[in-house]
């Protein structure tokens, strides 16, 4: 099984105003010892193929593929027109270096404080409609697997939301052990329950105790993320070596991503934490 990394492990989230280039990231990536990365918010690593096939072969990288933020809350009247623009070029990443995966997510930081992930019936009816397009155009048009990766503070993060999701669209997911464990959900038993659905893996782990002061209404998402809720893959509440024996157990092909979000006290830096996490992993058996 093939594990990768990402770039919002080393806190990249938006293309520009990181604290390291991709040429550091992708440095840190392979001297961590992993064997893949995504693509990283469009934008960030190059897109030119050629030059990305180039930098990745260089340090014994493969791409897997990549996951897409979009405000899919958002129903302007261009929201459908940019979504399709930025998988065809995504795509033309993509295609060249052979990785067919496609993640698609909703973008939290679009809804208002307190007002995380909220859609009424037509929003929601919207972003239905839009994901089913960009299934069209990413899997008739490109020929890749679109999956969906459920996201804290978005509109689709609870189970039932999940589920009215895959009821409604033909994708996949990409589950995220830790976005699912944050509202105290069982992962888990949730993947037992969809595994037919499951085609793209993000493993996170939770802080409990940050957890349960987000439960209680002590501190906001956003808080909580600094406070570092998504903790290294050892340390949490989620038990990972039990999602990979599943894992194992189905004979899951598809990619298998570790993904670190940063607190503001991190003790270490995104490659130490990128070493501990796949040393874990590596003494289950990986």
């Amino acid at each position: 099984m093939l594990i990768g990394n990402a770039p919002c492990s080393w806190g990249i989230n938006y293309p520009t105003g990181n604290a390291f280039t991709w040429q550091d990231y992708l440095d840190q990536l392979a001297a961590a010892g992993y064997a893949g990365t995504e693509l990283g918010p469009l934008g960030f690593m190059p897109t030119d193929a050629g030059l990305l096939a180039d930098a990745l072969g260089a340090r014994g990288l493969t791409l897997i593929g990549a996951t897409h933020v979009h405000t899919f809350g958002d129903d302007g009247a261009d929201a459908t027109d940019r979504l399709m623009a930025e998988i065809d070029t995504i795509a033309g990443i993509l295609g060249p270096l052979g990785a067919r995966h496609l993640v698609i997510m909703d973008e939290s930081n679009w809804y208002p404080p307190g007002q995380e992930g909220q859609l009424d019936d037509d929003g929601w009816r919207a972003m239905i409609d839009r994901i089913n397009a960009a299934h069209r155009r990413a899997t008739g048009d490109h020929g890749l697997t679109l999956t969906f990766h459920p996201h804290v503070g978005t509109a689709v993060e609870r189970e039932a939301q999940i589920d009215r999701l895959l009821a409604e669209t033909p994708l996949s997911l990409c589950f995220d052990t830790g976005h699912h464990a944050f509202w105290d959900q069982d992962p888990l038993a949730y993947m037992a329950r969809v595994q037919g659905r499951i085609a793209y893996m993000h493993l996170k782990n939770v802080d409990a105790r940050v957890r349960a002061r987000v439960l209680a209404g002590e501190v906001t998402i956003d808080e909580s993320y600094g406070a570092g809720v998504m903790c290294a893959l050892p340390d949490g509440a989620v038990d990972i070596p039990a999602v990979m024996a599943m894992l194992r157990d189905w004979r899951f092909e598809g990619p298998v991503v570790v993904e670190q979000d940063m607190a503001e006290n991190a003790a270490e830096t995104p490659e130490e934490l990128a070493r501990r996490n796949l040393a874990f992993l590596m003494e289950d058996g990986q």
